[in-house]
Protein backbone atom coordinates (compact mmCIF):
# COMPACT_ATOMS: atom_id res chain seq x y z
CA UNK A 1 0.00 0.00 0.00
CA UNK A 2 2.73 2.86 0.81
CA UNK A 3 4.37 2.09 -2.61
CA UNK A 4 1.03 2.62 -4.13
CA UNK A 5 0.57 5.85 -2.16
CA UNK A 6 3.95 7.06 -3.64
CA UNK A 7 3.47 6.41 -6.79
CA UNK A 8 -0.04 8.14 -6.49
CA UNK A 9 0.81 11.18 -4.81
CA UNK A 10 4.05 11.67 -6.74
CA UNK A 11 2.07 11.67 -10.03
CA UNK A 12 -0.57 13.29 -9.07
CA UNK A 13 1.23 16.34 -6.92
CA UNK A 14 3.71 16.59 -9.79
CA UNK A 15 1.41 17.50 -12.01
CA UNK A 16 -1.09 19.67 -9.82
CA UNK A 17 2.52 22.04 -9.30
CA UNK A 18 3.27 21.51 -12.42
CA UNK A 19 0.12 23.15 -13.79
CA UNK A 20 0.38 25.55 -11.04
CA UNK A 21 4.19 26.88 -12.10
CA UNK A 22 3.11 26.80 -15.71
CA UNK A 23 -0.21 28.53 -15.16
CA UNK A 24 1.32 31.28 -12.93
CA UNK A 25 4.52 32.00 -14.89
CA UNK A 26 2.87 32.00 -18.32
CA UNK A 27 0.49 34.63 -16.82
CA UNK A 28 3.85 36.84 -16.23
CA UNK A 29 5.75 36.36 -19.41
CA UNK A 30 2.21 36.83 -21.27
CA UNK A 31 1.72 40.17 -19.31
CA UNK A 32 5.72 41.58 -19.82
CA UNK A 33 5.13 41.04 -23.39
CA UNK A 34 2.10 43.11 -23.76
CA UNK A 35 2.72 45.50 -21.27
CA UNK A 36 6.59 45.76 -21.15
CA UNK A 37 8.52 44.72 -18.18
CA UNK A 38 8.20 48.09 -16.57
CA UNK A 39 4.41 47.78 -16.49
CA UNK A 40 4.17 44.38 -15.11
CA UNK A 41 4.01 43.84 -11.35
CA UNK A 42 4.00 40.86 -8.97
CA UNK A 43 0.69 41.13 -8.80
CA UNK A 44 0.94 39.43 -12.84
CA UNK A 45 1.28 36.29 -10.65
CA UNK A 46 -1.73 36.24 -9.57
CA UNK A 47 -1.05 34.81 -6.29
CA UNK A 48 -3.35 36.39 -3.18
CA UNK A 49 -3.26 35.47 0.37
CA UNK A 50 -6.70 33.84 -0.22
CA UNK A 51 -5.09 31.65 -3.27
CA UNK A 52 -2.20 30.25 -1.07
CA UNK A 53 -5.22 29.51 1.86
CA UNK A 54 -6.89 27.07 -1.33
CA UNK A 55 -3.61 25.67 -2.54
CA UNK A 56 -2.49 24.74 1.37
CA UNK A 57 -5.90 23.29 1.81
CA UNK A 58 -6.09 21.37 -1.12
CA UNK A 59 -3.24 19.74 -0.70
CA UNK A 60 -3.46 18.72 2.91
CA UNK A 61 -7.08 16.96 1.86
CA UNK A 62 -4.67 15.51 -0.68
CA UNK A 63 -2.63 13.88 1.63
CA UNK A 64 -5.02 12.99 4.45
CA UNK A 65 -7.34 11.21 1.77
CA UNK A 66 -4.04 9.56 0.08
CA UNK A 67 -2.95 8.15 3.64
CA UNK A 68 -6.40 7.22 5.50
CA UNK A 69 -8.42 6.53 1.81
CA UNK A 70 -5.65 5.38 -0.52
CA UNK A 71 -8.57 4.04 -2.72
CA UNK A 72 -10.08 7.74 -3.20
CA UNK A 73 -7.13 8.23 -5.11
CA UNK A 74 -6.95 5.53 -7.90
CA UNK A 75 -9.77 6.62 -10.21
CA UNK A 76 -7.55 7.86 -12.92
CA UNK A 77 -10.30 8.18 -15.39
CA UNK A 78 -11.46 10.80 -13.24
CA UNK A 79 -8.11 12.09 -12.61
CA UNK A 80 -7.66 12.07 -16.98
CA UNK A 81 -10.66 14.31 -16.92
CA UNK A 82 -9.74 16.74 -14.64
CA UNK A 83 -6.34 16.99 -16.54
CA UNK A 84 -7.87 17.37 -19.60
CA UNK A 85 -10.09 20.46 -17.98
CA UNK A 86 -6.72 21.59 -16.70
CA UNK A 87 -5.60 21.87 -20.39
CA UNK A 88 -8.59 23.35 -21.72
CA UNK A 89 -8.89 25.71 -19.47
CA UNK A 90 -4.95 26.83 -20.31
CA UNK A 91 -5.82 26.66 -23.53
CA UNK A 92 -9.01 29.12 -23.20
CA UNK A 93 -7.22 31.47 -20.98
CA UNK A 94 -4.40 32.03 -23.42
CA UNK A 95 -5.89 32.24 -25.83
CA UNK A 96 -7.91 35.00 -24.16
CA UNK A 97 -4.87 36.83 -23.26
CA UNK A 98 -3.08 36.85 -26.99
CA UNK A 99 -6.10 38.11 -28.91
CA UNK A 100 -6.92 40.79 -26.84
CA UNK A 101 -3.42 41.72 -26.53
CA UNK A 102 -2.36 45.06 -24.81
CA UNK A 103 -6.51 45.43 -23.91
CA UNK A 104 -5.70 42.83 -21.30
CA UNK A 105 -5.43 43.35 -18.25
CA UNK A 106 -4.98 41.52 -14.97
CA UNK A 107 -6.48 44.05 -12.54
CA UNK A 108 -10.08 45.76 -14.12
CA UNK A 109 -9.70 49.19 -15.49
CA UNK A 110 -11.66 51.79 -13.60
CA UNK A 111 -9.95 54.60 -16.09
CA UNK A 112 -10.74 54.09 -20.17
CA UNK A 113 -6.84 54.39 -21.67
CA UNK A 114 -5.84 54.95 -25.41
CA UNK A 115 -4.80 51.27 -26.50
CA UNK A 116 -7.71 50.08 -24.24
CA UNK A 117 -10.18 48.41 -27.14
CA UNK A 118 -12.93 46.45 -26.88
CA UNK A 119 -12.21 43.09 -28.36
CA UNK A 120 -15.13 41.19 -29.97
CA UNK A 121 -13.08 38.72 -32.51
CA UNK A 122 -11.73 35.36 -32.19
CA UNK A 123 -12.83 33.93 -28.91
CA UNK A 124 -14.54 37.04 -27.64
CA UNK A 125 -17.37 36.62 -30.80
CA UNK A 126 -18.91 33.80 -28.31
CA UNK A 127 -17.48 34.42 -25.19
CA UNK A 128 -17.17 37.61 -22.85
CA UNK A 129 -15.16 36.68 -20.44
CA UNK A 130 -12.79 33.94 -22.04
CA UNK A 131 -9.53 34.61 -19.25
CA UNK A 132 -12.59 34.09 -16.72
CA UNK A 133 -14.37 30.98 -18.42
CA UNK A 134 -10.49 29.11 -18.57
CA UNK A 135 -9.62 29.75 -15.13
CA UNK A 136 -12.50 28.98 -13.63
CA UNK A 137 -12.33 25.81 -15.93
CA UNK A 138 -8.30 25.09 -14.84
CA UNK A 139 -9.21 25.93 -11.33
CA UNK A 140 -11.78 23.41 -10.71
CA UNK A 141 -10.02 20.86 -12.99
CA UNK A 142 -6.92 20.79 -10.50
CA UNK A 143 -9.05 19.54 -7.59
CA UNK A 144 -10.66 16.40 -10.34
CA UNK A 145 -7.22 15.90 -11.43
CA UNK A 146 -5.91 15.14 -7.76
CA UNK A 147 -9.13 13.26 -7.00
CA UNK A 148 -10.35 16.19 -4.57
CA UNK A 149 -13.85 16.08 -4.10
CA UNK A 150 -14.13 18.12 -0.93
CA UNK A 151 -11.79 20.90 -2.72
CA UNK A 152 -13.20 20.16 -6.11
CA UNK A 153 -16.65 21.15 -4.72
CA UNK A 154 -14.96 24.21 -2.92
CA UNK A 155 -13.60 25.81 -5.83
CA UNK A 156 -16.06 25.54 -7.94
CA UNK A 157 -18.81 27.39 -5.32
CA UNK A 158 -15.72 30.15 -4.19
CA UNK A 159 -14.54 30.85 -7.82
CA UNK A 160 -17.66 31.13 -9.26
CA UNK A 161 -18.28 33.29 -6.53
CA UNK A 162 -15.88 35.57 -7.32
CA UNK A 163 -17.00 36.15 -10.78
CA UNK A 164 -20.44 36.40 -9.88
CA UNK A 165 -19.25 39.84 -8.27
CA UNK A 166 -16.07 40.65 -10.26
CA UNK A 167 -17.94 40.38 -13.64
CA UNK A 168 -20.92 43.10 -13.34
CA UNK A 169 -18.33 45.09 -11.43
CA UNK A 170 -16.37 45.00 -14.83
CA UNK A 171 -18.44 45.10 -17.13
CA UNK A 172 -19.85 48.41 -15.14
CA UNK A 173 -16.51 49.69 -16.57
CA UNK A 174 -17.05 48.50 -20.11
CA UNK A 175 -20.12 50.18 -20.08
CA UNK A 176 -19.09 53.40 -19.29
CA UNK A 177 -15.99 53.20 -21.95
CA UNK A 178 -17.99 51.52 -24.77
CA UNK A 179 -21.34 52.12 -24.55
CA UNK A 180 -24.38 50.79 -26.64
CA UNK A 181 -21.31 48.85 -28.53
CA UNK A 182 -20.86 47.05 -25.06
CA UNK A 183 -24.36 46.82 -24.08
CA UNK A 184 -25.12 44.86 -27.69
CA UNK A 185 -21.68 42.90 -27.65
CA UNK A 186 -22.72 41.49 -23.68
CA UNK A 187 -26.72 40.67 -25.58
CA UNK A 188 -24.87 38.38 -28.18
CA UNK A 189 -22.61 36.70 -26.18
CA UNK A 190 -22.25 34.01 -23.18
CA UNK A 191 -20.46 35.46 -19.92
CA UNK A 192 -18.18 32.28 -20.04
CA UNK A 193 -19.38 31.21 -16.22
CA UNK A 194 -22.38 28.97 -15.96
CA UNK A 195 -25.45 31.43 -14.78
CA UNK A 196 -23.51 34.68 -14.90
CA UNK A 197 -25.87 37.30 -17.21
Amino acid sequence: MTEIFNFTACRHLTQMFFAIIFFHCSEYVLAVFFHGKNSVTVKSLLISPNYILAMICSSVEYLVEAYFFPELKEHWSISNIGLAMVVIGEIIRKVAIITAGRSFTHLIKRYHEEHHTLVTNGIYKYIRHPSYCGFFIWSVGTQIMICNPLSALAYVVVVWRFFQLRIPYEEFFLRQFFGSEYVEYARRSFSGIPFIK
